[in-house]
């Protein structure tokens, strides 16, 4: 009888004890933000997927995913007030100040997998040999062109080996009436790939020193520009068109310059126009494109750093990557595994965009280069009206290139 009021009071005590401790899961659960910008809702949908998935495979991880408006300043004042989320998009024009700031942790050999990503990518992402941040997906800037146009014209159909030539005697027999044979948005981004194709730069490979006035970056600006004073090509705005994408829809240009995001676009807003894609034509040092890509970067200030490299290692690893691919958006997947997938879901007729990796030049600058690009930018759009040279643009711009390094 003793025996037996004895381990009932000792079971007693123990569901006492148990009562008042979480047990070992709710003890290692944590919750990790991960904060980045809205895209379209069948975009958004995936990510919830995915987030799902790791949520899944990972039970003591819960993410909580803020999708905000106005991000950069969100973002801005979340690490001001000390409240940063542990894992946040990083475009790559901006990866080197979150580096200057100190506010993004150097990823090393935490990022799993690396040798899986395009080169090109990993390299945007790579400042003084460090690879900050696993990249999330990416585009690439191609030569979209419309078919019913090309055959109104008797003109054969562009292919990857057209060279500046073929481009402006193409763009010469496609104007005609209200149309243009080419849109040229008269932005540094959109202009960028003709000034590597010349085999020109903009600031040396150590980026200590201003290489933008050359002989190079002036046969590109004359190319580019040249175009425009034919009458053989015209910035969007010239042809009812906010961008590049609107003016080749609505037919106003027979070619254009975008990315793989104006695949979406052109299916949602001119779902009967007929078009093909292929690479950037070359230029006098070859061909050249454009990387536009964004990363996952992870809080250097974080409370809980392994479960956010765990959550951003899975939306980039092999698994993660593959739902981008399979989900068949705009935006490529940065794996090249995965690329081959997303190739099987878009089309092969979208090729061009996966090839161009191999050509891609980071769209990065240095701390501060924002006033070069703004100038470069009004510089482009007041020559296409005529009212500046194109060594005008060029010397102003690179007048503000060495005034930023300088300081």
């Amino acid at each position: 009888m003793k025996r037996s009021l004895a381990l009932v009071l000792v079971l007693t005590l123990a569901l006492a004890f148990f009562a008042r401790v979480p047990s070992s899961r709710a003890q290692d659960t944590v919750t990790i933000q991960l904060m980045g910008w809205s895209s379209s809702p069948a975009e958004n949908a995936a990510l919830e997927e995915m987030i799902a998935a790791f949520e899944e495979a990972n039970p003591n991880i819960n993410v909580d995913l803020q999708l905000v408006p106005e991000y950069d300043t969100t973002l801005q004042a979340a690490f001001a007030s000390g409240d940063a989320p542990n894992v946040f998009y990083v475009d790559s024009s901006r990866l080197p100040d979150f580096v200057d700031a100190g506010v993004i942790a150097a990823g090393g050999d935490m990022i799993v997998d690396p040798e899986g990503f395009f080169p090109s990518l990993v390299d945007v992402f790579t400042i003084d040999d460090t690879f900050y941040c696993p990249p999330k997906d990416f585009s690439t800037m191609a030569l979209q062109y419309n078919k019913a146009l090309f055959d109104a014209a008797g003109l054969e159909y562009p292919t990857n080996d057209w060279t500046w030539d073929d481009l402006t005697a193409a763009a010469e027999a496609l104007t005609s009436g209200d149309t243009v044979g080419l849109v040229v948005p008269p932005e540094l981004p959109r202009w960028l790939p003709f000034l590597y194709q010349a085999g020109g730069s903009v600031l040396s490979e150590d980026g200590t020193e201003v290489t933008f006035d050359s002989e190079e970056a002036m046969t590109a600006l004359e190319l580019y520009l040249g175009m425009v004073e034919d009458g053989i090509a015209a910035p969007p705005s010239e042809l009812d068109a906010g961008w590049g994408g609107e003016a080749f829809g609505t037919g106003r240009a027979a070619m254009a310059m975008e990315g793989n995001w104006v695949i979406g676009a052109l299916e949602e807003n001119y779902p009967d126009i007929e078009y093909g894609v292929v690479e950037l034509p070359a230029g006098p040092a070859g061909e050249a494109t454009m990387a536009f890509t964004v990363c996952y970067g992870v809080a250097a200030d974080n409370d809980h750093p392994e479960e956010s490299w765990a959550l951003a290692n899975f939306l980039t690893g092999p698994e993660g990557a593959t739902m981008v691919a399979e989900a068949g958006f705009g935006v490529m997947p940065a794996r090249e595994d995965a690329a081959a997938v997303w190739l099987e879901t878009r089309g092969i007729e979208f090729e061009a965009f996966v090839t161009g990796a191999a050509n891609a030049h980071r769209w990065q600058f240095p701390v501060g280069f924002g006033d070069f690009i703004d100038t470069f930018n009004n510089g482009l759009k007041e020559a296409m009206a005529g009212n500046m040279l194109p060594e005008e643009v060029l010397e102003d711009s690179v007048a503000i290139a060495e005034e930023i390094l300088a300081e």
